[in-house]
């Protein structure tokens, strides 16, 4: 038989994969409707504790440095133990202690601690439960599996910024809104450990043998990797974004949760419709979708209220592009035994390009607006014709039936 006959899965096998994908989307609902709805404000937050436009991007680089260049250790240390639920649920534990915790920082330098520490909470947690999340997927189409997960996601990263903008409109007060959100992080944790409970091997769901032989990652991957990196490079941070809100005062404060939550809900909605064109189309959709996701930054950075509204909700297309269908291609390019590995090294790359490309633009900012929107708009171009070439070199067995 090839490498490429299917066999008919079963009806019931199906059905478990798709519970545990719902399931885990449960959680990330809930984490994202915590730590997406402090990420809405952290930018005036520190901008109202003394913090410059220079450390505001510098700790929002950093951030997600940390958030995607750890979990290259992470990502080799799950396929070394194949230890996936210990190490997701001592992530997922760091993460949701430390959004509440801003509700006590005193200065920018604490509230910058907190912030690292939930996304170090994210890196240790990502690659092994995109693991366990690939193996559901193979029995019901990586593109679909990925945004249905992404849309649970994104939604809860919807209602996150809307409640904290509630609790800033009737209180007008940060800390107060942080420790809101401990209700929905204990929420989260509850749910983890049942997903814990009922699914303790989640490997099961996808009835295929690991295949020995596969023993590196292909050209391909190595690609894939690099137009992945100059999205990121030129993908601004919401948090730099909401900086220059409160910096221009274009959008009012109440508003910005609001403006991010918009950028969530399309986010969410992208996943679902695009994955599914991921599974029919393959890589190739990552064309168009990165040029459309691009025109964000002039629009939210030298436009007026209605402009960066739609330039919120272009950026939060663009956000859902990376979390859904870019791991989900990922997941078509390596062997099932490397995907650990493979997941911790692409997020990690990606991570030290969104690093980079944050602390320029921190830098460029405090010097000229336009120039940071230049800057964004020439790496985005730069990735589209990596991506085609991607698609054709993918085009084989990237795209599912």
């Amino acid at each position: 038989m090839s490498s490429d006959t299917q066999l008919p899965v079963p009806v019931s096998s199906r059905r478990a994969a798709l519970r545990f994908v719902v399931l885990i989307g449960v959680v990330s609902f809930f984490a994202d409707f915590t730590y997406e709805g402090a990420r809405s404000v952290t930018g005036p937050f520190l901008a109202i504790l003394g913090a410059s436009g220079a450390v505001v991007a510098t700790v929002a680089g950093l951030g997600e440095l940390l958030g995607y260049g750890l979990r290259l250790v992470s990502g080799r240390l799950s396929e070394r133990t194949q230890e996936f639920w210990p190490i997701t649920l001592v992530g997922y534990l760091v993460q949701m202690l430390a959004v509440p915790a801003l509700a006590l920082a005193g200065s920018w330098q604490l509230a910058a601690v907190f912030i690292l520490l939930e996304r170090i909470g994210k890196a240790i947690r990502n690659p092994p439960r995109d693991v366990m999340l690939s193996h559901a997927a193979k029995e019901m189409g990586y593109g679909f599996a990925f945004g249905l997960h992404e849309a649970l996601d994104q939604f809860g990263a919807l209602f996150g910024p809307l409640v904290v903008a509630v609790v800033l409109a009737y209180r007008g007060d940060y800390r107060t809104a942080f420790a809101v959100l401990l209700v929905p992080a204990i929420i989260t944790y509850s749910f983890l450990v049942v997903a814990r409970l009922l699914y303790p091997k989640p490997e099961a769901l996808e009835g295929e043998a690991p295949n020995i032989e596969s023993a590196g990652l292909p050209p391909v991957f190595w690609l894939y990797l690099g137009g992945a990196a100059l999205v990121a490079a030129g993908f601004a941070d919401f948090q730099l974004i909401a900086y220059h809100f409160e910096k221009t005062e274009s959008l009012r404060m109440v508003w910005v949760p609001i403006a991010y939550s918009i950028a969530m809900g399309v986010s969410g909605i992208g996943s679902l419709v695009f994955g599914r064109s991921f599974d029919r189309r393959g890589i190739r959709i990552l064309v168009p979708l990165t040029a459309l996701s691009a025109v964000f930054a002039p629009l939210v950075f030298l436009g007026g209220f209605w402009p960066v509204m739609i330039g919120s909700a272009l950026w939060g297309l663009g956000m859902g592009v990376h979390e859904s269908i870019i791991p989900a291609a990922v997941a078509t390019m390596v062997p099932r035994e490397r995907r650990p590995s493979a997941y911790g090294l692409f997020t990690g790359g990606y991570g030290v390009a969104w690093f980079l490309g944050s602390a320029v633009m921190g830098v460029i900012y405090d010097r000229s607006v336009p120039a940071v929107v230049v800057f964004c708009l020439v790496l985005q171009v730069a990735a589209i014709p990596i991506f085609m070439r991607v698609a054709k070199l993918a085009a084989p067995g990237a795209a599912r039936p």
